[in-house]
């Protein structure tokens, strides 16, 4: 169990954030919906999407790294 007020806990928080926006940017009418807007709150959502859209293979390996250290590590 990962706890989310460590830095590990965290740094997971943070990869599945921006893979799952990422995802909703390749689904189309979750794209419209959840990424229309740029700013606000709401424009967080749009942030992590390019992160995970543009860093696709850094943000892979960070994934396998974390899940590594979380399942034999930890």
């Amino acid at each position: 169990m990962t706890n989310a007020y460590s830095l590990d806990g965290l740094l997971v928080f943070g990869l599945l954030f921006v893979c799952t926006c990422a995802y909703f940017r390749k689904v189309p009418r979750l794209k419209a919906w959840l990424l229309s807007e740029k700013r606000g709150v709401w424009g967080v959502f749009y942030k992590a999407a390019v992160i995970g859209s543009r860093l696709h293979a850094a943000v892979a390996i960070a994934c396998i790294v974390m899940a590594f250290y979380v399942l034999f590590i930890k």
